[in-house]
């Protein structure tokens, strides 16, 4: 039980990746006093995880009304994730790409803060795959759901301190560890793929 909780958070640390949300938050918030900032945080975070909640609860029931099979769920959203996971290794990272999303600084709370900085399409696809009826119990879904309260709490945390996080590591420094998360969520992606492709031939 706790190395499957340990590997969760550290997937879900992987794919919501809070610390590649402190440069785009500090972009998006530079015209804000601290009172602002602070509020904008706060809400950035509980917004990001009403989404992500909202498809731990119906994204299972979306797919499976479109008769969406657990392997073709499998292969697709592991596809998915291994090309974000692509966009976090080979790209300018995530904080690079995202600050230029900002096109209305008065409006930064849903949008890049909340969504896609925190709650990322391929935090989504993670969320749904990690509450599959199919393979993981009431419980076990009951954890994981906690598990993501709790990385974007963290994630809150970090932005409420955004400034002293981006002086101690610096914005290279989170450049760096966006693509390590990265390269940990490409392993899992792969891993989903070829589970699903071994269920189908098996079955």
């Amino acid at each position: 039980m706790l190395t499957e909780i340990t590997t969760k958070i550290l997937f879900l640390f992987a794919v919501i990746d809070p610390l590649g949300s402190v440069p785009v938050y500090l972009e998006a918030t530079k015209h804000f006093d601290l009172k602002h900032k602070h509020k904008i945080a706060k809400r950035a975070a509980l917004v990001a995880f009403g989404i992500l909640l909202f498809f731990i609860l119906v994204g299972q029931v979306i797919l499976e009304g479109m008769k969406v099979s657990l392997d073709a769920f499998q292969i697709s959203g592991g596809v998915v994730l291994f090309l974000f996971a692509l966009t976090m290794v080979f790209g300018e990272g995530k904080p690079g790409s995202e600050k230029h999303l900002i096109k209305d600084y008065k409006h930064v709370t849903i949008f890049p803060v909340a969504i896609p900085s925190i709650a990322s399409p391929g935090a989504i696809m993670a969320v749904v795959l990690l509450t599959d009826n199919h393979v993981y119990s009431f419980q076990q879904q009951a954890i994981t759901t906690s598990l993501v309260f709790v990385v974007i709490m963290i994630t809150m945390a970090l932005l409420l301190f955004a400034n002293k996080v981006q002086q101690q590591i610096g914005e290279y420094g989170i450049t760096v560890i966006s693509k390590i998360m990265g390269l940990i969520l490409a392993s899992y992606a792969v891993q989903s793929i070829l589970s699903g492709i071994k269920s189908f031939f098996l079955t």
